[in-house]
């Protein structure tokens, strides 16, 4: 059962991404296409709800900011808020990441915390929490990959999951004294209200594939980036972005816009820690496995980097890897004469040990590196560690949804 749900799941992203051919595709493409105006309609009425009032946003009486995009995964999101949360920390902010912990399991047993009073926290107002700064307290699976990345990579920052972030803020402000809640993912999330949104668009394919979903990968029209207090254009190659900065601007006269790229790093064995510098893969024979929502981009790396990719194993975005498919994975790698397997770093939160570990696997660890416009990031960081009366800035910032 849980193969064919894999393989639905990944015809269903080939439909989407026009990899799928033949007359089912066509088929399921054109009722996508007609879903695809029905949410359209639903996104846009959802918005004017919150315009208008009739739909509340929560004020916390503290700087919230909304790390996000309009287009489902890709973009980068999760080095960018890692880079975000630390820059503020070491300002002297308490921040916490908010996130919804997407695919993350129920808790097998809940956690408690004792509140300031000594007591119990109560259980209908208690998140998860994946790190309190100092100590990560959940496995990725019951946190969810990003949150786990985010937790364990960052010291001094609080890493909260619910799908509730209003409930998940509160908790923070109260709990870890919080005065910087980031929003991983909340461009969308309107129930808390954003002093600034930071909308990233990733340079290949800012639009994603031109549509919304489900046809497409839109979460919104393109216009809708009127919302962005700044722009982040990710994944640059170092090309000019002049022809993708004037289509933003058509959408956004006002807001700061930065180029960056996703450079990798390093590489990093997820399982005894053992670094190696990227030459390590020149001319080695590479298996690269992943479940993320673009596996090409990773694949097109691992060969830029120098390595010889002779498998691609790719698996539906978010997919937890099993014990029996990794062994399975491991021992065709060991008949194919593979020197590593590669994945990304998302990944190796969710890869279980093999049994036997014949092959050395290993994570390539990426970073964000701002290329143009590093002034407007700083800016950004300075306006962000000593910022106005919070409500007085959000109320500013709400005209933008009346544009």
């Amino acid at each position: 059962m849980k193969e064919l749900f894999v393989e639905l799941e990944r015809w269903g992203s080939d439909v989407i991404f026009g990899r799928a051919r033949g007359f089912r595709a066509a088929l399921m493409r054109g009722f996508m296409w007609t879903l695809s105006g029905v949410f359209r309609g639903v996104v846009q009425a959802r918005l004017a709800l919150f315009r208008s009032g009739w739909k509340e946003q929560h004020y916390l009486g503290t700087l919230v900011v909304s790390v996000g995009n309009i287009t489902v995964g890709g973009t980068g999101k999760t080095p960018v808020v890692e880079l975000l949360a630390r820059s503020l920390h070491q300002r002297g902010r308490r921040v916490a990441i908010l996130s919804r912990g997407y695919k993350s399991r129920r808790l097998d047993k809940p956690q408690t915390w004792l509140g300031a009073n000594g007591r119990p926290f109560p259980a209908e107002a208690m998140p998860k929490i994946v790190s309190t700064g100092s100590e990560l307290l959940l496995e990725s699976k019951f946190a969810g990959d990003e949150p786990y990345m985010l937790a364990r990579n960052l010291d001094g920052v609080a890493v909260i999951v619910d799908p509730d972030r209003v409930k998940g803020g509160r908790f923070a402000i109260s709990q870890f004294g919080a005065d910087t809640l980031i929003l991983d993912d909340g461009m969308q999330y309107l129930r808390l209200a954003h002093a600034l949104d930071i909308v990233l668009v990733d340079a290949r394919e800012p639009f994603g594939t031109g549509a919304l979903l489900p046809r497409g990968t839109l979460r919104e029209p393109p216009p809708n980036l009127h919302r962005a207090s700044y722009i982040l254009i990710t994944k640059c190659d170092g090309r000019s972005n002049e022809t993708l900065v004037s289509r933003l601007r058509q959408y956004n006269q006002t807001a700061g816009i930065i180029e960056c790229t996703h450079e990798p790093i390093r590489l990093e064995n997820p399982f005894t820690g053992e670094i190696q510098p990227l030459g390590f893969l020149q001319d080695k024979w590479v298996a690269a496995v992943s479940g993320i929502a673009v596996p090409e981009n990773f694949e097109r790396l691992v060969e830029k980097l120098g390595a010889r990719v002779e498998i691609r194993r790719r698996f539906p975005d978010h997919y937890r890897f099993g014990r029996k498919e990794i062994d399975k994975f491991m021992q065709r790698c060991v008949e194919r004469d593979m020197e590593l397997i590669i994945t990304t770093e998302k990944d190796a939160v969710r890869f279980p040990r093999p049994r036997q570990m014949d092959v050395p696997i290993y994570y390539l660890r990426i970073e964000v590196t701002v290329l143009k416009g590093q002034e407007i990031w700083d800016d950004m960081v300075n306006r962000l560690s000593h910022p106005p009366e919070t409500r007085e800035h959000i109320l500013r910032h709400r005209e933008a949804y009346r544009a």
